[in-house]
């Protein structure tokens, strides 16, 4: 892709998104997903309580001083606060850049038991210009791959990879800076050493997809999996072995052209994420070529969630909450965490 102002403008906003040790927080999830949430701390599963939730979040008080940007979902898009105010000017208010998930779940991929493939494409560009003109300016898209025996086949990684470089050829194509997200998840029994090799393979296969359709990576943010081992392993990993393995293998597989890194959590409670961060951060800062951040969803604002609980009364120590939980993972950003 040619630098023109286009180009550039996309670069500039990539560059802000991770920008001043700062990260991103995911308040994406899905209608089902939030519900699920709200089902297992006692809060109605309504639209309105999900309005009422998002706002808490987005009216923090501060935000701006740990968040560069907010990851949302359409229902979100078209809320407003109480007081009338919609949350795309909110979030402006704050200095928080609003952007938008834009992948559908997920479907069975054909032929390949247990393994899956992102839906969402048909209608993408028309979506792109919607929100582009709503002021959003980044997206993002994941892909999800399991770790089962001899699984991910190469089918899978090279269907979901495709899809990502697809998505994100559209984005920039509208103005809009994709994160693209290759999840290897946490499920299952394997290794740490399993998911290393496993992640490498997968995102080597993501930026051979890329550069076969021209994207400007420096107008890109890249949001992996931490190296870590199945959440049903016996094996335990210390922050240093994550961070090891983990600047490895970014190192082996990521150009330095990226314009950032911002890892998803990806299951991992707040603390241990937070001290994983700190390690890459603490450990490595000198032989990273890119900036490397959060954009956690749970393991941000998960602890606010249990505070609510759906009533006024602790909106104030939710907030809170989540200004704390921001504040550490800007911390960590710095490799300057104490937990």
């Amino acid at each position: 892709m040619e630098h023109t102002d286009h180009v550039k403008q996309l670069i500039s906003t990539a560059n802000t998104m991770v920008a001043d040790h700062k990260g991103l927080v995911a308040i994406d999830e899905s209608v089902s997903t939030l519900n699920k949430r709200f089902e297992l701390a006692g809060i109605p599963q309504t639209e309105e309580y999900r309005r009422a939730y998002r706002e808490v979040l987005i009216t923090t008080p501060g935000i701006g001083n740990y968040i560069n940007g907010a990851i949302l979902f359409d229902e979100t898009v078209h809320q407003h606060t109480l007081a009338g105010v919609s949350f795309l000017d909110e979030l402006k208010k704050a200095g928080v850049i609003p952007g938008i998930k834009l992948d559908e779940g997920t479907e069975d991929l054909a032929g390949f038991p247990k393994e899956k493939v992102t839906k969402g494409l048909d209608d993408l560009a028309e979506r792109l210009t919607a929100y582009a003109k709503s002021g959003l300016k980044f997206a993002k898209w994941r892909g999800v791959i399991l770790i089962d025996g001899e699984l991910p086949s190469t089918a899978c990684i090279v269907s979901n990879t495709h899809a990502l470089a697809r998505y994100a050829a559209a984005c920039q194509r509208a103005g809009i800076v994709p994160i693209v997200e290759p999840e290897v998840i946490m499920d299952g029994k394997h290794s740490i050493e399993r998911c290393a090799e496993v992640t490498e393979k997968v995102l080597r296969s993501l930026f051979e997809q890329l550069y076969l359709l021209k994207l400007e990576l420096g107008g890109l943010i890249l949001k992996p999996n931490m190296i870590l081992p199945g959440k049903d392993s016996a094996q335990k990993a210390d922050p240093e072995l994550v961070a090891k393995l983990t600047v490895n293998c970014l190192r082996n597989a990521v150009p330095a052209t990226v314009a950032g890194i911002a890892f998803l959590s990806g299951g991992q409670d707040p603390v241990t994420a937070c001290r994983n961060l700190n390690a890459i951060n603490l450990d490595y800062k000198a032989e990273l070529p890119w900036p490397v951040t959060y954009s956690f969803s749970r393991a941000l604002h998960q602890p606010a969630l249990e505070i609510w609980k759906g009533k006024t009364e602790n909106v104030k120590a939710a907030q809170d909450s989540f200004l704390e939980m921001a504040s550490e993972c800007k911390a960590a950003r710095s490799g300057e965490y104490k937990s």
